[in-house]
């Protein structure tokens, strides 16, 4: 197979990779083990294509995927405003990449987790 399985069903992987896709957007780092970071990066970096596109097309296809989520950010006076996470993708995420032809995340290795030593990992924005 071309993919990871996660030991999860499919519908219960495409559930997992919704959350961390919409996780990452809002939050622009999260941290999360190995092979859920090289399965999300190709999702994420789809996403923010659909992004850089804007079109209709583009908004309602990363809408079927992207969680409704509020993301509360504060502009630059200190005012808070409320959005979704896809008008984040759209507004803020996306034209942040207009000249960059792939490769919007970065992962870094922090070492084995506690509990069972499954490799931890920090995938961000760039």
């Amino acid at each position: 197979m071309g993919y990871r399985k996660l030991g999860r069903t499919s519908s219960q992987r495409k559930a997992l990779l919704r959350d961390l896709a919409t996780d990452l957007i809002i939050n622009e780092r999260i941290e999360t083990t190995e092979a859920r970071a090289k399965e999300l990066r190709s999702v994420v970096e789809k996403m923010i294509t659909l992004g850089k596109r804007g079109d209709l097309h583009a908004r309602r296809q990363a809408a079927a995927f992207i969680r409704r989520e509020v993301v509360t950010t504060t502009d630059e006076e200190g005012n808070e405003k409320t959005k979704f996470a896809l008008q984040k993708l759209f507004d803020d995420v996306a034209p942040r990449y207009a000249d960059r032809q792939g490769g919007y995340t970065r992962i870094l290795k922090v070492g084995p987790r506690r509990g069972d030593g499954a490799p931890v990992v920090i995938i961000e924005l760039v």
